[in-house]
């Protein structure tokens, strides 16, 4: 793997007082330090110290066969399955939840022929399974399906009407926005939100159209960095790619967002998926699903209820792993965790061959000479030999190896 073995890794130290300190940097060299009054309400919310886990609707049923059925059933499995004991409580509605116009008082109203015992209800039941219930909206004139209507310039009416619901989450669209900027519309109902009272994630979904990763931070809990994500290899990689880019700036309390996950929707190779959700974990991103849950397959769960991968998610350390090696197709992701550790990612993209990806200790921030014991994360198992300085492995195409890495306890004195 060529290329210079200046890692982003040294640099830890300034990136966590960076985190500590909780700034940004604009694209100009600019440290917005926020400190302000409306990100400590961001953060008081007390949301997003992890980034988030639950299922959206979206990815496998769009608008077609969305309803309060499925989402009652979907809260039953999330239940029934373990998949909530591992950490997925968030039950989100995707777009068509609603009717087509506002009433008469200008309020959103539950579509009357999928949601007919309307959205309080809804809620009530997935909070009586430990469960948190997400909405959809839009910061423009109608939402992307264009099935209902979008939010713009009735931020603080439907902000009270979801606290009102007992809504806990909030995905905030794109969509035929009459051409304004997000900075003139996400803000908006963030505020909004805050005022309420009432906790509830926001999730700017913004497409990165204008570097969100930039200021997202002072208005959200997480924010997209990608266009939608397509259940291909292709689509997939590329968003994993265009999110990396911003991995600096993703905090605990405000994350990047490289979309939904597609694992158990059909597209990709049992090993494709392996590697989508290993990069999701190791980029700190929300983890999502987005098939149905219902009806999955035992190896879609035995991926989505990897609890090994998921607590390199969810680690309170809150750093995003970065690639800091690529040759071609081998890559190599890594990210500090908590008690001196470090989540290593090994990634082959050849469509056809083989590679040996080694992993040097200089490329990921561990000191010479330290010896490690390696914890694979999908054998579910400590290997045998300690590695010194480096490590290699070889992978087949379309796979990933993924291990945490633990320097000896004689060596942390």
């Amino acid at each position: 793997m060529e290329g210079g073995r200046g890692s982003p890794w040294t640099r830890l130290p300034a990136r966590i007082l960076v985190l500590l300190a909780c700034a940004v940097t604009t694209g100009e060299g600019r440290v917005v330090h926020v400190g302000e009054a409306h990100r400590r309400s961001m953060l008081a919310n007390g949301l997003g110290s992890t980034p988030p886990m639950g299922w959206n609707s979206w990815n496998h049923f769009a608008c077609d066969g969305n309803g309060e059925v499925v989402i009652r059933e979907t809260a039953d499995a999330l239940v029934s399955t373990g998949l909530a004991a591992a950490g997925y409580r968030y039950v989100n509605l995707d777009d068509c939840w609603a009717e087509p116009e506002r009433n008469a008082k200008g309020y959103l109203v539950a579509n009357k022929k999928t949601f007919p015992h309307g959205i309080k209800p809804l809620a009530d039941y997935v909070h009586s399974k430990g469960l948190k219930l997400g909405i959809y909206s839009d910061a423009g004139y109608k939402t992307c399906a264009k099935a209902q209507p979008g939010s713009l310039g009735y931020e603080e009416k439907d902000a009270k009407t979801f606290a009102s619901w007992g809504v806990d989450y909030l995905k905030y669209d794109n969509c035929n926005n009459g051409d304004l900027k997000p900075l003139q519309r996400y803000p908006d109902m963030s505020k909004a939100l805050m005022k309420t009272g009432r906790p509830i994630y926001f999730s700017l979904c913004e497409w990165g159209d204008m570097h969100p990763a930039k200021w997202g931070a002072a208005y959200g809990n997480s924010w997209r960095t990608t266009d939608d994500i397509q259940d291909t290899w292709e689509s997939m990689t590329s968003r994993a790619d265009q999110n990396e880019v911003w991995a600096e700036y993703a905090r605990p309390g405000g994350w990047n967002d490289p979309d939904m996950l597609e694992v158990g929707n059909g597209g990709m190779t049992n090993d494709e998926y392996i590697v989508h959700f290993s990069i999701w974990a190791i980029s700190k991103a929300p983890l999502i699903i987005g098939c149905d849950v219902r009806h999955m397959s035992q190896n879609t769960y035995d991926i989505l209820a990897n609890k090994e991968v998921i607590a390199v998610n969810q680690d309170r350390l809150g750093i995003q792993g970065k690639k800091v090696r690529m040759q071609g197709s081998q890559e190599l992701w890594a990210a500090p965790l908590t008690g001196y550790r470090m989540a290593v990612l090994l990634v082959n993209r050849h469509a056809k061959d083989d590679a040996e990806i080694t992993v040097h200790w200089d490329d990921i921030g561990l000191p010479a000479g330290t010896t490690v014991e390696a914890r694979d994360l999908w054998l579910h198992k400590t290997l045998d030999a300690m590695f010194t300085d480096k490590m290699a492995f070889n992978l087949t195409s379309h796979t990933a190896r993924m291990f945490v890495l633990t320097p000896l306890k004689s060596q942390m004195n």
